[in-house]
């Protein structure tokens, strides 16, 4: 079923962007976000379970719905940047990128905060069913810590690199 969630996950992406080129710097950056969890679930010394796999499973729609709202930030900036008409250099461009990442700061971090909030007290939980609820969690916890590192600095700066290759600086044609 993990493969089939994948290509469910691909679909929706672009569905949700209409394009291609954003819809494959997500989905490839995804496997970053699974990084903290798989680093988690190790520390805790947790084997991976259907219940684990079910974290995980959240943790990618959460990952690919915060990297799709910072790709339309970014796009958008890029959008304002050539309604402008400035000079199409690497300095503008940076600053572009870096405008349109400073304004998904706080919704980003509001995103991770109450993740965590939420999260945080299942893991301290003993009781009938905690067992099973700390497996849906604990990817999930990590998984969003490595999530927001994704979001804030991995994405703008793919965003970046396929601005460079691409001459023109537009990657806006939808």
């Amino acid at each position: 079923i993990i493969p089939i969630t994948f290509m469910i996950i691909f679909i929706l992406i672009y569905l949700a962007l209409k394009n291609i080129t954003y819809t494959l710097i997500i989905f490839f950056t995804l496997p970053f976000a699974i990084t903290g969890g798989i680093f988690y679930i190790e520390y805790l010394g947790f084997n991976i379970s259907i219940a684990v796999i079910v974290g995980f499973l959240a943790l990618l729609g959460v990952a690919a719905e915060t990297s799709i709202v910072m790709l339309l930030y970014l796009d958008e900036a890029m959008k304002e940047f050539k309604e402008k008409n400035e000079e199409y250099s690497d300095t503008n461009i940076i600053e572009t990128i870096y405008k349109g990442a400073v304004l998904r700061l706080r919704p980003k971090l509001m995103t991770l905060f109450t993740i965590l909030g939420g999260l945080v007290p299942i893991m301290y939980i003993h009781g009938v069913g905690s067992e099973v609820m700390q497996r849906i969690a604990a990817p999930m916890i990590g998984g969003m810590i490595s999530s927001t590192f994704l979001t804030l600095f991995i994405i703008p700066a793919i965003f970046y690199i396929v601005l460079k290759r691409n001459k023109e600086f537009g990657l806006t044609k939808h």
